[in-house]
């Protein structure tokens, strides 16, 4: 069976929880960038919620001015199933753009 791979991007990120991507079955993310896009450092959750409970990736993670962070590095990657989303949200309002690659529909 082929990969679906696929983006997932948000902009402009703020103070509330925004969905970046939620799976519709099982699903790996291979690259998550955080860029910020303010004028100062910015604090910076990732998470993904499972059954209404949330799983830190990173927790008040501070991201400077024109900076970015590569969520997943080394090759690493992780896998959500049917209905898991992946979120993001910082401490300052429009302060972050987001952009993941996704392998969609992996075969078992």
């Amino acid at each position: 069976m082929a990969q679906d791979f696929e983006r997932h991007i948000q902009r402009s990120v703020g103070t509330s929880g925004a969905t970046v991507f939620t799976a519709d079955g099982d699903d790996a993310i291979v690259s998550c960038r955080l860029t910020n896009i303010h004028s100062g450092t910015i604090v910076v959750d990732a998470y993904v919620t499972v059954s209404s409970a949330d799983y830190y990736l990173i927790k008040q993670v501070s991201i400077p001015t024109g900076s970015s962070l590569e969520l997943i590095d080394g090759g690493s990657r992780f896998v959500l199933q049917n209905g898991d989303a992946l979120k993001v949200d910082t401490d300052t309002a429009s302060s972050l753009d987001v952009w993941c690659s996704v392998v969609g529909d992996i075969s078992t």
